[in-house]
Formats: C-alpha cells, sequence, structure tokens
C-alpha cells in the first residue's frame, strides 16, 4: 500500500476511536482533534523521533500541544501505539480500554494535557491556550544547550494564534535562533464561538510568520505527502520554521462540521452517522504505519550528575568578597535585590542546570550579574518586554530537568499568572523572582508596586501540588542576607516558589550564621504583650516602631515571617506568650499575610485578637519611602500608635 493510502487509513483508525472516546466521556473536542489525524499521523508514526515504550527518552523528539483540548487525538495515537503511562513505579503500555477512559476522575487519560497525572508523553499542562509555543522555547534551549540532537514539535491551533504569547514566542525563538523547535499551525477555520478571523487566515498567519523571519511551508493538513515533504524539509534546514497548514473541523464527518460542534461529541445515531461516513473514506483496512518506521533515536551521551545542595555554595559575606563588594559589605546596607544577584551568579557557578530569565530588566533585578558572567551567558535567556513567554518558556527548561530562575518586577508578573497557575499544573520546577515589590518603590508610583501578589500567590500555598507540597512558597527577605540565603534554598526545593525583593538599600539584619528555611521565621525582638508580624521591607520599619514602644513601656515581640506557608504551631506560642495579641503589618494590599495568619488562629480553636495593616487605598507617586509609608498609614509612628491601643496604652 502507498505511503499516503496507509497514512489516510490510520488517520481514519485514530479518528473513529477518538469519536468513540469523547461519545464515551460524554464531553471533549472531537472536531477540533479530526481535524490533527493526518498531521499526528504523520508526525508520530513518521516524522518524530522517539520511543513509544520509553516517551521520555533523552534524545527524543518531543510535542507539545498548545491547542490542548484537541488531544484526543494524540490520546488515540498513544493506545494504538502502547505509549507507556502511568505514575512513576507504576507505568504499563497505553490501550485502547485507557483511551475510553478519557476524562474519568481515577484515569491518566486527563481532559487537556498534563503529565503530573500519569502522561509523561507531554512536559507541559496545556489548554489554556497560546502558551504552547513558549514551553517549546525551554525545551528547545535546553535541548541546544546540551547538545542533544532532538526536535521540539508545538501543534498551534488557528484561533489561539490570535494571543499575543504567541507572537511573543515567534520573536524569541527567532532572536535565540532556535532552529530546533518547530511550530504547526492548525488552520482549520474554526474557533469556538464562530469562525476565526480573516486575521487568522493561513495566508495571514504565513505572513505575519515571514515578516518575523520564520521560513514557512504552506500546506494541505489532509495531504500525507504534502505533510511528510514538510517535516522532513524543516528537518534539513537551519533556521526558524513553522508549517501552515489548511484542515478542516470534524475532517471526514460532514455530519458534524461547521460551527455549533465545538466541544460537543456525537452520540447515539449522530455518532453513528458520524463513524459511518469516516469509514466512506477509508482507502484499505489492510495496513497500519507501525513506529518501527520512525527514524532511529540517537543515544544520549552519558551524563554524571549528583545532587546539588546549595548550601554547599560560599555564603554571603564570602561572595561580597569575591566579587568585589568588600567596602560595601563593610557599609552594613545591601539591598534584597541586589543579593538575589550575588546568589543567582553564585549558584550559576555551583551548579551547571541553573538558568536565568529576565524580561528587559536585569539591571534593575541584577540578574544582569548572570548575564554579564561569560561563563554563564549560554544559560541566560533575554525574554525582553514579554512577561508571558518567559514563564512559559521557563515552564520549558524545567521540563527538560532545569532550573530556571525568572525574574522581572514584581508588578510585571501579574501580567503571567495564568502562565504560572499553568506551570504549577505541570509540575514545573521554576523560581519566580518579582524586584521592586510594594510601596517602597516610592517615586514610581502604583503602576510599578506589585501591591495584590502576595495574596494571590498565597491561594497557592493553600493548596498541595502533584508531589504533595504547598503549591507554592512565598518568601519575602527583609535583608540582603536572607535575600541571598533563600535563593540557594529556593534552588535546592523541587517545586514552584516566588521571592519578593525591594528596590532600597536596607540594613543587615542577620549574618552568615542564621539559617533560612521554606516554612520557617525569624524572631528578632522578644517580649510579653504584643506580637507583631512582618515580612520584607516593613520589617524595618517595625524595628523602629519597637523602639517607640519601648518609650512608652510596651515589650512587644517582632516576627520576621519571611515565608508563607509557615510553621503555624510555632507562632501561634509566641502570640501566646504575649496575651494573644498579634499585628500584621504588610506594605501590600490585604487578604495576603494577615489572611494567612488569620487562617492560622481560626484553624487552632483558641482566642487571639488579631489586627492587620496594610494598603488600604491606590497609592501614588512619592518622593521618599517615609512620604508613601505615611501616605498609606505604614510609619513607624503609625504601626506603633496602633500596636499601643491594641494594648490599651495612650487610649
Amino acid at each position: 500500500m502507498s505511503f499516503e493510502a496507509t497514512v489516510h487509513a490510520k488517520a481514519i483508525q485514530l479518528d473513529q476511536l477518538v469519536l468513540d472516546m469523547c461519545a464515551e466521556a460524554g464531553s471533549g473536542h472531537p472536531t477540533s482533534a479530526l481535524s490533527l489525524g493526518h498531521l499526528v499521523t504523520v508526525l508520530m508514526y513518521h516524522g518524530m523521533r522517539w520511543k513509544p515504550e520509553d516517551p521520555t527518552y533523552p534524545t527524543s523528539d518531543r510535542l507539545v500541544l498548545s491547542e490542548g483540548h484537541a488531544v484526543p487525538i494524540i490520546y488515540a495515537a498513544c493506545a494504538d501505539l502502547g505509549v507507556r503511562i502511568g505514575r512513576e513505579g507504576n507505568q504499563r503500555p497505553m490501550t485502547v480500554a485507557d483511551a475510553k477512559d478519557l476524562r474519568r476522575a481515577e484515569s491518566e487519560i486527563d481532559g487537556h494535557p498534563n503529565p503530573m497525572e500519569g502522561f509523561p508523553f507531554f512536559d507541559a499542562a496545556t489548554g489554556s491556550l497560546g502558551q504552547g509555543l513558549s514551553v517549546a522555547a525551554g525545551l528547545g534551549l535546553a535541548a541546544r544547550r546540551d547538545d542533544l540532537d532532538k526536535r521540539i514539535w508545538c501543534i498551534i491551533g488557528d484561533g489561539e494564534s490570535r494571543e499575543g504569547q504567541i507572537w511573543e514566542a515567534v520573536d524569541f525563538l527567532v532572536d535565540q535562533r532556535l532552529a530546533n523547535v518547530t511550530a504547526i499551525f492548525n488552520c482549520n477555520q474554526y474557533g469556538q464561538s464562530d469562525k476565526v478571523s480573516a486575521q487568522q487566515s493561513p495566508e495571514t498567519i504565513g505572513k505575519k510568520l515571514e515578516a518575523a523571519g520564520v521560513m514557512v511551508f504552506q500546506i494541505d493538513g489532509h495531504d500525507p505527502r504534502a505533510i511528510r515533504e514538510a517535516i522532513e524539509k524543516v528537518q534539513k534546514v537551519d533556521r526558524v520554521c513553522a508549517i501552515v497548514a489548511r484542515t478542516v473541523k470534524g475532517w471526514g464527518a460532514p455530519s458534524i462540521q461547521g460551527g455549533g460542534w465545538h466541544g460537543k461529541p456525537a452520540t447515539g445515531e449522530k455518532l453513528r452517522q458520524a463513524k459511518d461516513e469516516l469509514g466512506t473514506r477509508k482507502i484499505s483496512l489492510t495496513s497500519s504505519l507501525t513506529a518501527a518506521e520512525a527514524p532511529r533515536i540517537p543515544a544520549p551521551k552519558p551524563h554524571a550528575s549528583k545532587q546539588f545542595v546549595a548550601r554547599e555554595a560560599i555564603g554571603f559575606s564570602q561572595a561580597m568578597k569575591d566579587h568585589d563588594f568588600a567596602s560595601t559589605l563593610a557599609t552594613g546596607r545591601f539591598a534584597t535585590r541586589r543579593a538575589y544577584g550575588l546568589a543567582l551568579r553564585t549558584l550559576g557557578q555551583a551548579n551547571p542546570d541553573v538558568w536565568a530569565l529576565d524580561a528587559d530588566v536585569k539591571n534593575s533585578t541584577f540578574a544582569e550579574w548572570f548575564a554579564n558572567d561569560r561563563t554563564l551567558a549560554p544559560r541566560y535567556a533575554e525574554c525582553r518586554i514579554a512577561e508571558q513567554n518567559m514563564i512559559s518558556v521557563a515552564a520549558g527548561l524545567a521540563a527538560a530537568g532545569k532550573i530556571p530562575f525568572a525574574s522581572t518586577f514584581a508588578k510585571f508578573l501579574t501580567r503571567g499568572y495564568d502562565q504560572i497557575e499553568m506551570a504549577l499544573n505541570s509540575g514545573a520546577n521554576i523560581k519566580l523572582v518579582g524586584s521592586h515589590a510594594g510601596i517602597s518603590l516610592a517615586s514610581d508610583g502604583p503602576s510599578q508596586m506589585a501591591l495584590p501578589d502576595v495574596a494571590w500567590f498565597r491561594s497557592l500555598s493553600t493548596m498541595t501540588d502533584h508531589r504533595g507540597n504547598p503549591g507554592c512558597y512565598i518568601l519575602q527577605p527583609s535583608d540582603a542576607y536572607a535575600a541571598y540565603a533563600l535563593t540557594l534554598v529556593m534552588a535546592e526545593y523541587e517545586g514552584m516558589c516566588y521571592m519578593r525583593t525591594f528596590r532600597p538599600e536596607v540594613e543587615f539584619l542577620y549574618n552568615d550564621r542564621t539559617v533560612f528555611n521554606l516554612g520557617k521565621f525569624e524572631v528578632l525582638n522578644e517580649g510579653r504583650d504584643l506580637l507583631i508580624v512582618s515580612a520584607g521591607y516593613m520589617v524595618h520599619e517595625c524595628n523602629k516602631a519597637i523602639s517607640l514602644l519601648d518609650l512608652q513601656g510596651i515589650d512587644a515581640t517582632l516576627v520576621d515571617l519571611y515565608s508563607i506557608p509557615f510553621d503555624t504551631d510555632a507562632l501561634l506560642d509566641l502570640a501566646n506568650r504575649n496575651g494573644g495579641n498579634i499585628l500584621v503589618v504588610e506594605d501590600n494590599y490585604g487578604a495576603a499575610m494577615g489572611s494567612a495568619v488569620a487562617d492560622a488562629c481560626t484553624d487552632s480553636g483558641d482566642a487571639f485578637t488579631l489586627h492587620q495593616m496594610h494598603v488600604r487605598r491606590i497609592p501614588k507617586s512619592a518622593r521618599t519611602e517615609e512620604e508613601i509609608l505615611r501616605m498609606c498609614g505604614l510609619h513607624a509612628s503609625q504601626i506603633a500608635a496602633r500596636a499601643a491601643k491594641i494594648v490599651g496604652v495612650g487610649v
């Protein structure tokens, strides 16, 4: 049988299984999947170099399905090929019966791609549209750095190509000359509720790509020979390429084509009709492609690895001296953002898996100290003003076994909340660092201040990830020693972390002997009347308030709650020793650290009196930190007055 006939037969076989899977589940997106039948068949049975029995083999090509709702066609191929599925230690070849468990609560066959649910063929969770090409870029970066001869394929829907992140990723691919990443645009003309705009036509998408510097191959996405030729061409060209494929949503089954069928399975008589229509298109049932027809996969190069222990890296004081900051160290002041840059460079020198990414503010986050180091520069990726792309690229690097630190202004990370959550769903071991956090930024005003970020990230700390750990640790170092140490701790931990740094230079509160751990806190002053809880820049303001309270005869305890989650029992023990009185002070909007302490109090069942001081208005620019603190009611004198009122002094 000819190649074309064989591909048609296999694609239709997979399409019919897709219809059955979605009908069994009572949900899904079969028509989107059918538009990909031929592309997936040629790619997975012929074009990709990979092992179904070992889908994570180091040199295997990878496939990122950005239009994650079309995943049933991938599942159908994996069931046919016997791809290994299941969680580590309990894997088995996938079967058609597994495929028909689509969307069951106990099944590995999730509604959208998700490697953490037991489907390691994928590297990242997708389904929130527009993110896949960035993930593919991260995988491509890692493969090139590791000198692995592998290609990353990414399938993108025409409707999702409206998303700006797609074009952020295209720019990034061209900037980085990532010829090992190939985007395949599935142009089936329909979105969810209507036809796509003419701006998302195959012709226009192709012109946009060419204008960006991409070599484009326009094909009929249901022509096996055209698909094969395009795949073979991109494999031979040393430049960024894309395939733009014209397809039909619901190909082969006219009764479920057109509008009104997105996300709707065919059932009953409609299912029988659609399968019959596909049957009439089937050229032959006597032949099929097999995995053996795929190109040979090169063996991975030997790689010796050992468990990295970040604490074996040099301490803050020695790092300062080694990098010509001895005189600065002697001043006793250093910004936390600078300490992060120093720690990042130290980590990069100690561990070849550490990467740094930034979004055109590396001279403010101090990621530039990593980028400007000649030995580390190959592991730095400048993502420019495209934060969403940066986060998803970091997720791709993490999927390739790297430890990416992605930094920008904390305010700008809010643009990537969706990408961050998808990275969390993927189990991505990414470290996010937001500088210029809180109101201490002062003069630049609220457009540059991160104010709701702690509340949002704190919500991720209230659940557990696939490893059983908090979904995300939020870290707010108050001085340079803490920022340096916590950066090292983040590198050791497998899971998501978010660290806030701030712009002002602040005095040292700690030294090299202080040990910082996720989930812990530091007691800076022990008292008996009131527990003041703070973090980050506000610890310094609370320190000043402690001195003012001393003059009034009020003996307060001050805790630097640098980590959320934290040791709730230990914190509440301190509160009990201070009469059950707690004052939480933070320089961001509410529902954040104060709410975390409030939850701990209510969960304990004990009686506490809790007061919260946080930013309760939209700030504006101010010339100094003192002005902005007074504006927002968070100056040391205002903190002291509130504390005195709580304990009944001066009322």
